[in-house]
């Protein structure tokens, strides 16, 4: 081995920082001596030869991906719309403070919204499809997806935790709009995860949300109301339906005015831990065995009390429920109908979880109020219920007489007065700001969800499929 020191009168360089010698009677020397040892290395290191080239091929991927997220976001300024995608509506306003951007899905719901905006303010971009789950995409594959272009074009900040600059944005507030659907909720998931992975700023600073358009509309006469959710529903039509309206329990004793709203309400969250638990078992004898204080563990003896509020409900020969505790800890109910055997078993697990906690927890209130049957008297006249759940239904059908009740599915289904009055309008809209409170978590859990391995993902569903709220 030697060092071998050659001196080049009058060198050249390629620019003032003189990082390269370009020299025409050096390079040829100094390439054919390069070409030459390499090769011979390639030849005898192949294994190595294959990982080097595919490193050179990944850093030609990576800088081609870097010049399209340079061209996607190379603008003379906020102003110049020669290059925004041609589907964004913009707005009038000049600075980004006082600009809003509404990512709708679809042309339907985006035709809507162009029309029922404050052109001023509010700029609308209409994304066709679902947007590329860019967990699973390499860089260069997510900047060739139309939808990812037409984002990062549209906000004008650029790409990637390194390459972004939040001072060209140019809409302080990014407001996520799709529907109430299971498609929307992955349209808003994946929107989510490329914003969170691309462009993580645009959460920190807080200029990221979502918009929460109006689950139902509601008529009465000529008046109209707008519902954010079902909870929101439920709690109407219960105050509607318990308004002038009486229940009177089996020891004769009459609940009206406030003090029936309130009993309707706790009703309704006995009704909604019960639908909790109704994956693992029958509604119909959890609810049983909630009102017979059946669901400790520690309150075995119960269990045949639970059997004799089933029969209550039941039809005329076919009341003949008797209740057991099993080896392991469960509550079985059984009952013959025609010959047939039928079984219900409420396992040990059941009976340790959360909502039967909650649920023991008002036991002895629900015993005294459901003891024998009760009778609601509202607006569709006397109606016999022997449990919480039976009243809740009362209380609502009540309160739906003589009103329209219209569900939204999609934004497509308002006009363009309907999505500003409720989902546009700065003064009546809501709106949740995107927050990352565990970066951690937020990564493990977009890891775990969006990723390529299936295990992990599976393994969650497991755990929380019970737990799942369905929307039929």
């Amino acid at each position: 081995t030697c060092v071998l020191s050659v001196k080049v009168p009058d060198p050249k360089f390629s620019s003032q920082t003189k990082d390269k010698l370009v020299s025409s009677e050096v390079r040829p020397a100094v390439e054919g001596t390069v070409y030459e040892k390499l090769a011979e290395w390639f030849e005898e290191h192949p294994n190595e030869a294959k990982a080097i080239v595919g490193k050179i091929v990944e850093a030609a991927a990576a800088r081609e991906a870097a010049r399209k997220a340079r061209e996607l976001t190379r603008r003379k300024s906020a102003l110049d719309i020669t290059s925004l995608p041609g589907k964004l509506a913009d707005c009038q306003e000049k600075d980004p403070a006082k600009s809003e951007l509404f990512i709708v899905e679809g042309d339907s719901a985006g035709g809507s919204a162009k029309q029922g905006r404050n052109r001023e303010n509010q700029a609308v971009l209409p994304l066709r499809g679902k947007i590329l789950n860019v967990e699973r995409a390499r860089f260069d594959k997510m900047l060739s997806s139309e939808q990812v272009g037409t984002l990062i074009t549209a906000l004008g900040a650029g790409i990637g935790r390194d390459q972004i600059n939040m001072d060209k944005l140019r809409y302080h507030k990014v407001i996520i709009m799709t529907d109430a659907d299971v498609d929307g909720a992955h349209i808003r998931t994946l929107l989510l995860t490329f914003f969170y992975r691309q462009m993580p700023e645009l959460i920190e600073r807080g200029h990221l949300f979502i918009a929460q358009p109006p689950l139902y509309k509601v008529e009465r006469g000529r008046s109209e109301r707008y519902m954010k959710d079902q909870a929101e529903m439920d709690l109407s039509l219960l105050e509607e339906g318990s308004a002038d309206a009486k229940l009177t329990l089996a020891d004769g004793s009459m609940i009206a005015g406030p003090d029936l709203l309130e009993r309707v309400k706790t009703a309704r969250l006995v009704k909604l831990a019960v639908e909790r638990l109704k994956a693992r078992a029958p509604a119909f004898a959890i609810e049983a065995a909630a009102m017979a204080g059946a669901l400790s563990p520690d309150a075995d003896g119960n269990v045949e009390k639970a059997a004799d509020l089933l029969n209550q409900t039941a039809d005329e020969g076919e009341d003949n429920w008797s209740g057991r505790i099993s080896d392991e800890g469960g509550l079985v109910f059984q009952r013959d109908v025609r010959g047939v055997t039928e079984k219900v078993v409420l396992d040990s697990a059941l009976r340790v979880s959360p909502d039967a906690k909650r649920l023991t927890e008002r036991a002895s209130d629900l015993a005294s109020d459901y003891q024998g049957a009760a009778i609601f008297s509202g607006k569709l006249g006397d109606k016999r219920v022997f449990t919480p759940t039976a009243l809740v239904d009362a209380v609502l059908d009540a309160g739906a007489k003589g009103m329209k009740i219209q569900r939204y599915k999609g934004l497509g289904e308002m006009n363009p007065g309907q999505l500003w009055e409720t989902t546009l309008d700065p003064d009546a809209r809501s709106l949740l700001r995107v927050k990352v409170h565990e970066l951690d978590g937020a990564d493990e859990l977009f890891s775990r969800l969006m990723g390529d391995l299936v295990e992990p993902r599976r393994d969650f569903i497991v755990e929380n499929a019970l737990d799942a709220e369905i929307d039929a």
